[in-house]
């Protein structure tokens, strides 16, 4: 096997770890398992569980080491993360490369362009004066344009060069999750003493808040808090406040008191510099024709350039050759397959629902009857149908339902949409959120 890239160096390292055990462990253990970098003297493992991570770093890391010297030839230190479906690595990951990671990201190593000058701009004036410059500063924009960046870019200086500050910044999934968790152990306190005592606050994706009533009145709350007591706010959407239908008014108002700033998709010359800025970081060197191609090729994704870089520089270390045009549109094809959206899951359908309509996960695909958990799976069975390539039979499977009643919920659903505006913008929004994580 010729290896190129990184996807075919965890190919070879899958490999080398079926040898070592049997089909259903690896399945159960490793099949989420991927490669992420190779940086130094380590590798860097991600992986969507938590619970698998601990159970691979007790109980097969003997294993997964030979694997990797077998295919690397050298000893490497071996770091597992946890990521989100968007490949973000979670604020709560103790592993010490998430520190790293997420400290990394810096104003210098921000590549500026006219597609993101004015939330740059915004948002070093909000790090060099909190509190006192644009409070709150909302940034909005799709997938995989640089707001997460300037969000760490805030707070890494932030703590450098205001070290008494209490920051938080947190996914808007983990603080609903967080406030759920909270509600149900009875430790509502303890949550609100955690995001209510800050100095500057930052969330991500704030538009996962939209219809979650609790949710809602708890970040409203939160934040008249925090802003009463000066302290600073900083929130991304993936689109503007009034494009998300089922927002809270009064938050949307909050929100209206500060400063938007939008970021677009790369233009041409600010993608070559994040090509050369990237592989500068990664102490490579790509020929010039070769940093036009790709950014003649990506025009939307900033983390797609950064991925071809870092597969780039694996090919340059393995090989040690310089990239070919061919190589390079075989890591182009690799990249933007590997970040295409994942298919959206049922799975994923029913825990959104649940979360907006203020029911568990379980009782939707019980046999409960209650008039809302009916109305809850009338519309994940909707939602499902309209989201994904399933037909009404494997729909129904999923609820345990055969396929007229999903067709009835269907009916009844569309039927909602025509006589209630505000049911079908609950029900957009729902799918807006469930497209932006995919």
């Amino acid at each position: 096997m010729q290896i190129e890239s990184l996807n075919d160096i965890w190919e070879a390292i899958c490999g080398e770890l079926k040898k070592k055990m049997t089909e259903i462990s690896f399945n159960v253990w490793f099949k989420d398992l991927h490669l992420i970098e190779i940086r130094g003297g380590e590798i860097v493992l991600g992986i969507y569980s938590d619970y698998k991570k601990q159970i691979i770093e007790s109980n097969y890391m003997h294993l997964l080491k030979p694997c990797i010297m077998e295919i690397m030839g050298i000893e490497l230190e071996i770091k597992i993360v946890v990521e989100d479906e968007n490949g973000k690595i979670l604020p709560n990951t103790v592993a010490p490369v998430n520190a790293s990671f997420e400290d990394s990201f810096t104003f210098d190593n921000f590549i500026m362009g006219s597609c993101n000058r004015f939330a740059h701009a915004a948002s070093m004036a909000v790090a060099d004066n909190p509190h006192i410059v644009y409070n709150p500063l909302v940034i909005y924009g799709p997938s995989g344009v640089g707001k997460t960046h300037l969000m760490l870019a805030i707070r890494n200086r932030i703590k450098e060069k205001y070290p008494e500050k209490r920051i938080e910044y947190v996914r808007c999934e983990e603080f609903t999750n967080n406030l759920i968790e909270a509600i149900q152990h009875g430790t509502a306190d303890l949550f609100r003493n955690r995001f209510r005592n800050l100095d500057v606050l930052l969330i991500d994706d704030i538009q996962f808040i939209a219809g979650k009533e609790q949710t809602q009145e708890e970040f409203f709350n939160t934040f008249n808090a925090l802003h009463q007591g000066g302290k600073q706010l900083v929130f991304t959407l993936d689109r503007p406040p009034k494009d998300v239908k089922t927002l809270d008014d009064r938050i949307r108002n909050r929100l209206e008191m500060g400063l938007f700033a939008d970021i677009t998709p790369p233009d041409y010359e600010t993608r070559v510099g994040i090509i050369r800025k990237k592989a500068e970081s990664l102490g490579i060197s790509i020929e010039e024709n070769l940093v036009h191609y790709i950014a003649e090729h990506i025009k939307m994704n900033t983390r797609q350039l950064e991925g071809v870089v870092k597969n780039l520089q694996a090919y340059i270390q393995l090989q040690s050759a310089t990239p070919t045009v061919a190589v390079v549109q075989k890591v182009i094809r690799e990249v933007v397959n590997d970040t295409k959206p994942e298919p959206i899951k049922i799975e994923k359908i029913i825990s959104e629902v649940a979360r907006t309509y203020d029911v568990s996960e379980k009782d939707i695909i019980s046999k409960r009857k209650t008039a809302e958990l009916a109305k809850a799976r009338q519309i994940a069975m909707y939602i499902a149908r309209e989201t994904t390539e399933l037909s009404y039979k494997p729909i129904g499977e999923a609820f345990g339902k055969d396929h007229t009643t999903v067709l009835y919920a269907v009916k009844k659903v569309e039927a909602w949409l025509r006589e209630d505006p505000h049911e079908k913008e609950l029900i957009e929004d729902i799918i807006k959120n469930l497209k932006t994580e995919a």
